[in-house]
């Protein structure tokens, strides 16, 4: 890096430190500073400040470890890559217009000190963008995981009895992912009756019948009996014009009744204890 920028930047760190968190706050969303507090706003934008400044010196490993960890932290609080990107613009516009004000620049070295600049800075943003982007991959993988696990869990309410609670829209993947968790967790759980709650699935087309009679099926191949909750008025209309065959399952219109039926099945039931 050229000596004057380099003597600038070492020395002013907290006036460009100032000066950059006023000019993203003037210019960015006002959503999205609203959204962390002043304190982790002044920390977050100190941690960016010191990653670039860490980068006049050198390019080595200790700034490659300071942009994973900065583009994680940014990534969680969830500022946009445009956020990060206009912000090491906003740098080099400080560091120019800071060096005009004490007479650094002059009308021979301007073109050169730009230029110089510019050069440093563009490795830097496409590194940005690169661990930036790697670390969103990686984050919305993880959340899709965690999503997916979540979206179908099989619990287990008694012994011998696990529900599945459905809610939201069921299309391939996740019907897969519903049969998958369905049949491991009735083998895992030594269950006899497993219940399937639809009260929160909204729409019932022909592919959802079809996969939820699939589940059904499935269940009852592997050994146990299956009980089709939350069956509301319009969607036992649905079925019934769908034409589709649930002779061989055991429906119910809410998961208080199936649980009773449950209980029938495995030779149980409530009793209430006079006190």
């Amino acid at each position: 890096m050229n000596q004057l920028v380099y003597d600038f930047i070492k020395q002013n760190q907290d006036y460009i430190l100032t000066e950059w968190m006023g000019i993203m706050k003037e210019s960015t969303d006002e959503r999205l500073i609203k959204v962390v507090s002043d304190r982790m706003f002044t920390q977050t934008s100190s941690e960016f400040i010191d990653m670039i400044i860490t980068n006049v010196d050198s390019k080595n490993k200790e700034f490659t470890l300071k942009l994973s960890d900065f583009a994680e932290k940014v990534v969680q609080l969830g500022w946009p890559l445009t956020f990060v990107n206009e912000g090491l613009h906003k740098f080099t516009l400080i560091v120019i217009n800071g060096m005009v004000e004490k007479g650094l620049v002059t009308p021979d070295n301007q073109v050169n000190l730009v230029n110089h600049l510019d050069k440093w800075a563009t490795p830097i943003n496409n590194e940005i963008v690169n661990i930036y982007t790697q670390t969103w991959e990686r984050t919305v993988s993880m959340q899709k995981i965690a999503l997916q696990e979540l979206s179908a869990p099989l619990i287990p309410v008694l012994e011998g009895i696990t529900v599945m609670p459905l809610i939201g829209t069921i299309d391939t993947e996740r019907a897969k992912q519903i049969m998958e968790n369905l049949l491991t967790g009735v083998v895992k759980h030594r269950s006899e009756v497993v219940l399937i709650d639809i009260t929160g699935v909204p729409v019932v087309d022909t592919m959802v019948a079809h996969h939820i009679i699939q589940a059904a099926e499935a269940v009852r191949l592997v050994g146990a009996k299956c009980i089709l909750c939350g069956i509301r008025p319009e969607i036992a209309q649905t079925i019934v014009n769908l034409g589709i065959n649930l002779n061989e399952v055991i429906t119910k219109n809410t998961l208080k009744k199936g649980i009773e039926v449950a209980l029938e099945l495995t030779s149980r039931k409530i009793v209430k204890v006079e006190g």
